[in-house]
């Protein structure tokens, strides 16, 4: 996997504006798309209704996993809220993250600049940073 994440503008503000709809509870969905740029967002339901914790809801997933394929797109991310914590990856993001091809993207609902969203790849007991390149 690149140390780079592309993602298109809208994509970007399709999820800003996802968690900021209820900034107090973390939000979380897929990310997909085509060669190396992030095209779609998926949100998905989190069934603790948590500010601390998310679990996707199983129906969503399934439904959007049949959707993807349907339109030969790859999954590129998952994403979801810290709305209390710095949005680095957790103790418990780490641990269940079972997706190390793909981005882990974290965002900070009362964050108005860059630093809002950010993107890591979490391999085993490490994560590292991605740069997230905003594509067109």
């Amino acid at each position: 996997m690149p140390s780079v994440m592309r993602i298109q503008r809208d994509v970007l503000s399709q999820m800003l504006a996802h968690v900021r709809l209820e900034p107090e509870l973390e939000s979380c969905g897929l990310l997909a798309g085509r060669e190396g740029i992030t095209t779609h967002i998926f949100p998905v339901s989190n069934v603790f209704r948590s500010s601390t914790l998310f679990e996707m809801a199983p129906e969503d997933l399934f439904r959007i996993f049949r959707h993807m394929r349907s339109e030969n797109l790859a999954l590129t991310g998952i994403y979801h809220s810290h709305p209390k914590t710095e949005n680095v990856p957790s103790p418990a993001d780490v641990e269940q993250f079972g997706y190390p091809q793909v981005a882990c993207v974290i965002l900070r609902p009362q964050c108005d600049d860059r630093s809002a969203v950010r993107a890591f790849r979490i391999t085993g007991d490490k994560f590292t940073e991605l740069q997230i390149e905003p594509a067109a």
